[in-house]
Parts: C-alpha cells; structure tokens; sequence
C-alpha cells in the first residue's frame, strides 16, 4: 500500500508539472480568444466573430492558405519520398546504405531555420547556385509555393521514411507466398497485401510530416529576407514583435494552427484504428535486405547524389558563405577569407554573448528536463496512476504543437500582474526560456527512459521495498544504474535541441538577453549572410563537440 501511495503522489505530482508546462499554456491560447482580458483581470466576454476575420483579413487569410498549402504539399510529397525510400532500403542491399540512415537522423536533429538557411544561401539572387554554377533558373524555382513545398519535403521526409522502415523490420512472407501460389502477380501481391499492412506507419508518418510543416517557424523566418511567404507561425511571431502589439491577431492565429493540428491527430487516430492489422506470429522473421546486387552499384550512385542534395546543400551552402569576404567579391580565391570566423571571437561579438546565454539555458533545461521526464516514465511504466493517459498525451504534446503556439501560451501564463507579488512574474526573465525548454525535452527524455525501464522488471524494486527501501532510494541505487545510458543519451537529446530552439527563443527571449538561434538568425535577417554562416557552423561544430566530449567522459567512467 505505501508503494502504490507513493507512485500516486508522484502521479499526482507529474500531473501538475505538464498541467503548467504544457496544458495550462496550450489552454490559455484558447482562453484569450474567448476571453481576451481574462489575464489582466478584465472578465469580459471576447468578440467571437474575430475568429471569422481570418476569412476577411488578407494577412491572416493568406497566412492561413499559405500554411495549408505547405502542410499539404510536403505530406503528399514528403510522405510519398519516404515511403519510398524506406521500401528500397528494407528490401536492397546497397552501398552507402548506411549513409541514408546518418542523413535521415541529421536531418531530424538539425533545427529548420539552419537547413532553410543553407537553401536561401544557395538560390537567392547573387547565391552559389547562380554565381558559381551558373543555374540562374534555380531563384525562381526555389521562392515559389511549390519551391519551398520542394525544400521541406526533403527536411520533413525523414518522419515518413521512420515509421515505414520501423514497420517493415518484420515480414510474414507466408501471406505473400500463398498469394503467389494462387496465381497473384508481385505487384498484385504488394497492392493488396505488402501495402495494406504498411497503411498504418504510412498514415503515422504522414500526420507527423504535416504537424511538423505546419508548425515549422525555421523556413519562414529564414526566407523572409529574401522572399515574402508569410505562414501561421511566422505571422504570430509578427503579431507580436510588431508595433502596436496584436495579441488578437496572435491568439487567432495561434487557435486555427492548434485546430489544424488536433485535427491532424485526430484523422491519425481514426485511420489507425480502421487499418488495424496484427500480422506477427510465428511465421514472422525479422527482414533482410536482399544482396541482389545487379543494381547495388547503381542504388548507391544515386544515394549519393540524393545527399549531396539533401545534406551537401544546405550545409555546403554554409560553410562557403562564411569564407567568403564579401558577396560583391565573387567566388574566387581572393575572396576566401576567416575573417567572420575571427569577428565571432572578438570581445565585441555578440555571438559568444548569446552562445553563453543558451548554454546556460540548455543545461538547465536538460538537468530538470531530466527529473521531469523521469517522473513521467516511471508512472507510466510502473504506476496505476488512474490519470496515467493524460500524463501520456501530455507528455508528447509539445512534440505536434508549434513552438510559436507554446510561446504565447507562456506569455498569457507568466506575465500576470498578480504574480510579481510571489515573485513568480517569469516573463521577461531567463528562466521563462528554461521552462519552455524543459516542456520540448520532456518528450524526447519520456520516449528514451519508457524503453529503457521497460527493460527493468517491478518485482526489483518491490523486492527493495519490502527490505525497506524507500522510494527514493530505489530510484537511486536500483533504477538508475540499469538505466544510466539512456539517461545520458536522453540528456545529451535534450541539450542539443535546447541550443537551436528559434521558435520559443524568438517569441520569449527577454530584452537585452540574446540567445545564439535569435542571434545567428538576426544577422541573417540583417543581410549579414557571411557572419550568419560562420556562426552557424562554429557554434554547430562546437555544440556537437561538447555533446561527444560528454559522452565519451561519462560512458567511459560508466564502463570503468
């Protein structure tokens, strides 16, 4: 009975943590619509017809058609580049296989507005693509609705190629063997059989691809210096640094993004449910790509040239501009130059400023992220917390819910006169930063330590109980050693992705506290291409640096 009780409390505990970290934000973009002066103390009743205004606004409608139109073009294509992929990769043998895999989780944990920066630096007027290569149709077929659908299909199709090559890990060849032995041709077996039974992960795949585009802020604001694309995120953001300060404008906006996606959720839900196969059995054995290898030489050649594209690009785009003097000097050696490399060391930069202020931000986020999502696991691994299904979904919540949504959920939260009374009034100060960090690491340190524990039997810790263990001290000396590398590799996730967060940082960033994302994306906006690039990958090189020199430290101590 004590240890049911103690679970509960923590139950409890978790329950109120993601309640003022995630729900109660998320509700309070809800709230202001209806009541918009409901933070401030005024109860009256909002004008509900304001939601009507996006159809009449051209503004908020063209950011609404803009959004739907990107989400919808890159699900399509995204979907379909990944399905596709995962399907050879599962079924061929090649070379530089291995590679697509690296690729695809490179893809996934460099921040947008890095990938889209690349993208600007290598088809803008005057970029890689027309100086140096001589393609000046690529201006124009890159800052158009279908170029940038092409741009964020090949940063969002790692979603799709995910959850299709995780479901193909089995096969039951027998379904497929007595098709064939009943006359089926191969391409009637793969439509009516191999298809259905990848339905589901092709769905999963898909409504991450479309929650992830059209929540994405990277790809606006790193295209608004050159093109003019406005999109839900990106007009939110607007609403808000923008003179005078539109929080109608915001809370609009924000509610049709939140609907969109929820009903992104919900039509995955539903499609699962009606495409629900249980194939595994005892017939099943894990598949093997076959060692064919009359086109192994020529799948691999194109793999190449695919990341050259995908990965060479963007980061190849980069670290030219930031040796380049000037832009005006051309892409010859006489313009090749370290110079924005040293101007990011000089005691005048503000890149060091912002690079500290998010390292700060990124740890502290990480160690707290880290006891949060510790909690979360446990109960929902060990407990019989009855509200166990609300700590689920809200653990993942902020993984579909755009950073930029998150950020004016803060803003009405924390910024409410009464709370400066009990020193808690959090907006304008750091820590606001930290606690929107910690609400995007908690899925990400929830989804590593429930595989983990789930490895790790009850009855050890029930067995430590009855010697008299207390709750803590199970946790201590039993459950974290059996689980100390994913902790470690959990925290190390969290890290990273609190660096380059751009989204929550450019929406809650305090005055005079510059974070490196807003930095490195102020200079780009500022036209500052060289500056932005060598600050890009400096920073970059270095984060990833600090992420292995941890890592090698600690698992060497954990093997010792």
């Amino acid at each position: 009975m004590r240890l049911l009780n103690s679970r509960d409390r923590l139950g409890w505990g978790i329950t109120i943590i993601l309640f003022l970290l995630v729900l109660y934000p998320l509700a309070a973009v809800l709230i202001q619509v209806l009541l918009p002066g409901v933070f401030s103390g005024v109860w009256k009743l909002g004008d509900w017809s304001l939601l009507l205004e996006i159809f009449n606004r051209p503004l908020w409608q063209k950011s609404l058609e803009n959004s739907l139109l990107l989400g919808l073009g890159t699900t399509l294509l995204a979907t379909t580049l990944g399905t596709a992929l995962a399907v050879i990769r599962s079924s061929w043998s090649f070379p530089t296989a291995k590679l697509l895999d690296g690729a695809v989780w490179l893809l996934i944990i460099t921040p947008s507005f890095i990938l889209a920066q690349g993208w600007v630096l290598f088809a803008a007027g005057g970029g890689i693509a027309s100086e140096l290569l001589g393609w000046s149709w690529v201006r124009g077929a890159i800052f158009q609705p279908a170029g940038l659908i092409f741009v964020m299909t090949l940063s969002k199709f790692p979603f799709a190629y995910l959850s299709v090559y995780a479901a193909m890990e089995w096969k039951v060849d027998g379904l497929s063997h007595a098709a064939r032995l009943c006359g089926a041709s191969a391409m009637t077996v793969w439509r009516t059989i191999q298809a259905p039974l990848l339905l589901p992960a092709v769905l999963a795949g898909a409504s991450l691809v479309f929650m992830d585009t059209i929540g994405d802020f990277g790809l606006p604001a790193s295209i608004a210096a050159v093109y003019k694309f406005p999109t839900l995120p990106y007009s939110i953001y607007s609403a808000i640094y923008t003179s005078p300060i539109r929080f109608d404008m915001a809370g609009v906006l924000s509610f049709y993004l939140v609907v969109l996606i929820g009903l992104a959720m919900m039509l995955q839900f539903y499609m699962l449910r009606r495409s629900r196969f249980d194939f595994l059995s005892g017939g099943a054995v894990r598949s093997k790509p076959s060692a064919d290898g009359r086109f192994a030489f020529l799948l691999g050649l194109l793999n190449i040239l695919f990341l050259l594209i995908i990965i060479g690009i963007p980061v190849g785009a980069n670290i030219i501009i930031s040796l380049l003097g000037t832009q005006g000097g051309g892409y010859a050696l006489a313009n090749l130059t370290l110079e924005h490399y040293r101007e990011l060391f000089s005691s005048s930069s503000q890149l060091l400023t912002g690079f500290g202020h998010s390292l700060i931000i990124a740890v502290s986020a990480a160690l707290l992220g880290l006891l949060v999502g510790l909690g979360v696991a446990y109960v929902l691994t060990y407990s019989k917390f009855k509200f166990k299904r609300l700590i689920e979904v809200s653990s993942i919540l902020t993984l579909a819910v755009p950073g930029v949504v998150l950020g004016i959920g803060y803003i009405f939260v924390w910024n409410q006169k009464w709370l400066e009374s009990i020193g808690l009034l959090l907006y304008g100060t750091p820590w606001i930063l930290v606690l929107a960090a910690i609400a995007g690491a908690v899925p990400v340190i929830t989804r590593l330590m429930v595989g983990a524990m789930a490895k790790v039997p009850v009855q050890l810790l029930t067995a430590a109980q009855l010697q008299g263990d207390s709750f803590i001290g199970r946790i201590r000396f039993i459950l974290i050693p059996l689980i100390r590398g994913a902790l470690l590799s959990a925290g190390l996730a969290a890290f990273g992705s609190g660096i380059f967060d751009l989204a929550v940082n450019s929406i809650l960033f305090p005055p005079k506290f510059l974070t490196l994302p807003v930095t490195i994306n102020k200079a780009f906006e500022n036209l500052d291409f060289g500056y932005a690039s060598a600050a890009t990958i400096a920073s970059s090189g270095i984060v990833i640096l600090i992420i292995l020199a941890v890592e090698l430290l600690l698992r060497r101590k954990e093997v010792a």
